[in-house]
């Protein structure tokens, strides 16, 4: 009876430790040796580019960063008149209005 006692003990504790051990891995989405991935470095710099910028305009700013093929990419060619519609619209969603009037002018003259 001693026995099978001790050996509950045993094994209680060998599975407490291994549970203990593997809550103490790194979140998913992390790279296994600690290093960022080249996403997380991506935003990071991103994040630094964006500086103060607050709402709407800090999202749009990081959606366009983030889209690119560096932290910093230049589009390949200028903005279409079309594509630039697009881009406030969307920038601008949920606006009514005047608010959205001025949001657009604003936008598009940039």
């Amino acid at each position: 009876m001693k026995q099978l006692i001790t050996l509950s003990a045993a094994l209680a504790l060998a599975f407490s430790t291994a549970a203990l051990a593997n809550s103490h891995k790194e979140a998913p989405g992390m790279a296994a040796s600690g290093a960022m991935t080249k996403q997380q470095s991506k935003m990071g710099d991103c994040n630094k580019a964006a500086g103060d910028k607050k709402g709407d305009d800090r999202k749009a700013f990081m959606k366009t960063c983030l889209s690119g093929d560096s932290a910093m990419a230049a589009p390949a060619a200028p903005m279409t008149q079309q594509d630039k519609m697009k881009k406030c619209s969307g920038d601008n969603k949920g606006k009514k209005g005047d608010e959205y009037k001025a949001a657009m002018k604003t936008c598009l003259s940039a």
